[in-house]
C-alpha cells in the first residue's frame, strides 16, 4: 500500500481583502507519486503551494506531515522537507554567487560546512551547472537560473518537490532540459507537485491530476480519467491534450481501432498508426 507523506485535512485560507482563496481543501499525498495540480488563474493552485510548505499559515484546517501534525514546533521540520521552484527564478534567487545560492538553504539546516559543500557539488552536477559556481546568477540566462533554484532545492534533499509553473518563460529546449530533469527526480523516487497552464504536459507527465477550481478540488484523478471528462473540462476552463483530441478524431474517423490504449506521445501514435497500416496492408 502506498504511504502516505502528507495529509491535508479541510484547509481554508483567504487574504487580506477577506475574500477566500482556498475554500476547504482536503487531499492525500503520497510517497512517490508525480501530480499536476491544474486550473486557471485564480483557482487557488500557488496558494495551496504556499500553504503546505509552511510559507503561509492557514486559517482553519490541519496539515501533517509523515503523522506530525504541523504546528510552529514542526514548521521547520515541514519546510526542509518541502521544497518549492516559483515560477520566477528572480523571486527565489538572493545570493551574489550561484554557490552560496545553492549552499543558502543547508547552510540555514546548520549543517556541517564540509557536508554543505559536498550537498552544494553534487546539486551543481546533477543539473549541470558546476562551470558557473562562481558567476552571478543574475546574469545567467532564464534558463540557467531555473536550473540554479532546482538546484537550491536538491541541495536541501527535499521529500517533496513543489513546482508552481515550472515551464513558464522557458523556450522549447530549457522545457525539455527540465522534463529530463524532472524523469530523473521521479526515478529516485521523489514525490512531486507541480502546477501547470500546459494540459499536454500534464497528460503526458502526470500520474495523477487535481482540478482546483475556485479555491476547492472539483477533481481528483489520472490524467487520462481528467481529461476525457468534457464536464470537468468545461467546469475549469481546461481544453483537452492535443494528443488525446487526435486519437479521438481519428478513432471517429475509423482510421484507428478504438483499442482504449491512449497515446501520450507522438511516438506512441506513430507506432499506433504504423500498427494499423500493416494490419490494413496484411487484408489487402
Amino acid at each position: 500500500m502506498e504511504k502516505t507523506i502528507l495529509k491535508v485535512k479541510d484547509l481554508y485560507y483567504a487574504y487580506g481583502n477577506g475574500k477566500p482563496a482556498l475554500n476547504g481543501i482536503s487531499v492525500d499525498i503520497h510517497e512517490g507519486e508525480k501530480i499536476a495540480v491544474i486550473g486557471s488563474n485564480g483557482s487557488g493552485k500557488s496558494t495551496f503551494f504556499l500553504n503546505i510548505n509552511g510559507v503561509f499559515t492557514p486559517e482553519t484546517g490541519k496539515i501533517i506531515y509523515r503523522d506530525t501534525v504541523v504546528n510552529k514546533k514542526s514548521l521547520k521540520k515541514l519546510r526542509k522537507n518541502i521544497g518549492i521552484v516559483f515560477q520566477d527564478a528572480d523571486n527565489q534567487i538572493i545570493a551574489s554567487t550561484v554557490m552560496a545560492e545553492v549552499g543558502f538553504g543547508p547552510m540555514n539546516l546548520k549543517l556541517p560546512k564540509e557536508e554543505v559543500k559536498k550537498r552544494v557539488e553534487e546539486a551543481l552536477a546533477y543539473m549541470n551547472i558546476s562551470d558557473f559556481k562562481n558567476r552571478p546568477p543574475h546574469y545567467l540566462s532564464g534558463g540557467e537560473k531555473k536550473r540554479v533554484t532546482i538546484a537550491d532545492i536538491i541541495a536541501m534533499q527535499s521529500e517533496i518537490v513543489i513546482f508552481d509553473e515550472p515551464t513558464a518563460a522557458l523556450d522549447p529546449l530549457n522545457a525539455l532540459m527540465l522534463e529530463e530533469v524532472l524523469d530523473k527526480l521521479a526515478l529516485e523516487g521523489k514525490t512531486m507537485l507541480i502546477s501547470t497552464h500546459d494540459v499536454d504536459f500534464t497528460y503526458r507527465w502526470a500520474e495523477r491530476v487535481l482540478v482546483f477550481c475556485h479555491g476547492k478540488i472539483i477533481a481528483d484523478g489520472t490524467s487520462l480519467e481528467i481529461f476525457k471528462s468534457r464536464e470537468i473540462l468545461k467546469q475549469a476552463n481546461l481544453k483537452q491534450p492535443t494528443m488525446l483530441e487526435v486519437y479521438e478524431l481519428l478513432v471517429e474517423k475509423h482510421l484507428l481501432e478504438d483499442e482504449k490504449i491512449y497515446p501520450k506521445s507522438t511516438e506512441e501514435l506513430k507506432k499506433m498508426l504504423e500498427k494499423q497500416v500493416s494490419f490494413l496492408g496484411a487484408l489487402a
